[in-house]
């Protein structure tokens, strides 16, 4: 077989399917519509579209939700977040633009989201969009219909369950392989704190993919995923609890509580006129699991961090994702280029 004939790499993509992200205050409150930030998975796809191909799974093996909230401009400003932020809050408040005047003063923010939406389309097929959210940034909700109409239009995708991902790897006569992934990426949004959560299935994912030195990567609230590194899931469907496990004590990083306070004080999440809470904070729920969580003072500063040890990079949010993606693509490529030679695998930083 020629070089060119070989069949491609391929990378397990794991988002969220949760539609509803619960409230612990104000009492009574049935839940917002939550999804997966489309930035937080984008760069990383584009980064490796060209050579490879992509398995789509979900906990549940039901589509994933795109959050219209992670579609306002600001979100799309990579390391300068920050900057952007400020900038299209200081056009949309104080100088009252309109959302067309916003785009027209954006140009770079609008032209990679758009960029990033073709790119969904291309290799998401059909998904819903969320619902528009009282504090939802008018800039995105003005274009939220055109969206859904996008992705409307488009034939459904095979989204496979972690149940069926694990299944199929331990069949014999499938061809299937979780060793055989060059990488899995798992993005953010509020939505992985419903379903990646105390996960059994994710648990033995995550274990299966360690045992294989496989690179898993997760940002902003992913990380909650480890979480469920506590489980283990058996052939026989039993479940099992290992307090001690493989994965405690690596160093990772997530958005910090305080950055979610913020969140949830003034943006997208918060109910109007009401204490607004959820039921956890991603990096408190780490660290009482056993993890070395590192977080940034300023909750739009790019931090990442990979852990060699325990094959695991993150990243702790859509400010970082450029940064995670670019050293994605260096341990994926340099991991191919070690095996090509039959050398041994290099430490990260």
């Amino acid at each position: 077989m020629t070089e060119s004939a070989a069949p491609r790499p391929k990378a397990l993509i794991v988002l969220s399917s949760a539609r509803l992200l619960p409230l612990s205050e104000p009492a009574g409150h049935p839940g917002i519509p939550t999804g997966f930030f489309l930035v937080e998975l984008a760069a990383v796809m584009a980064r490796f579209e060209k050579d490879y191909d992509f398995i789509l799974a979900t906990p549940d093996g039901e589509a994933p939700q795109l959050d219209i909230n992670g579609m306002a401009l600001n979100f799309h400003g990579g390391g300068s977040l920050g900057a952007a932020t400020a900038r299209i809050t200081m056009q949309s408040g104080v100088e009252r633009f309109s959302p067309q005047k916003l785009r027209d003063k954006n140009p770079e923010l609008l032209g990679r989201r758009e960029a990033e939406l073709a790119l969904a389309h291309r290799l998401l097929g059909r998904i819903p969009v969320s619902e528009p959210l009282p504090k939802t940034d008018a800039e995105a909700i003005s274009i939220r219909a055109d969206v859904v109409a996008g992705f409307e239009a488009l034939p459904q995708r095979e989204y496979l369950s972690i149940q069926q991902l694990i299944e199929r790897h331990r069949d014999p006569a499938s061809d299937f392989s979780l060793a055989d992934l060059a990488f899995v990426h798992m993005p953010g949004g509020h939505a992985p704190m419903v379903d990646f959560h105390g996960n059994p299935w994710m648990g033995e994912l995550l274990h299966t993919l360690r045992e294989s030195d496989v690179p898993v990567s997760l940002i902003c609230h992913a990380p909650v995923a480890l979480t469920s590194a506590r489980y283990r899931v058996g052939g026989d469907g039993e479940v099992t609890t290992v307090p001690d496990h493989a994965f405690k004590g690596a160093r990772i990083t997530t958005v910090p509580k305080y950055g979610e306070k913020m969140m949830l004080a003034t943006q997208y999440p918060k109910v109007p006129g009401e204490r607004t809470r959820l039921p956890y904070y991603v990096d408190v729920a780490l660290k009482e699991a056993g993890y070395d969580v590192s977080l940034s003072l300023n909750p739009s500063a790019v931090k990442v961090i990979w852990d060699e040890d325990h094959s695991l990079l993150t990243g702790n949010g859509p400010q970082a994702v450029d940064e995670q993606a670019a050293r994605l693509a260096e341990i994926v490529h340099g991991r191919r280029g070690q095996l090509r030679t039959g050398g041994a695998r290099t430490s990260g930083r």
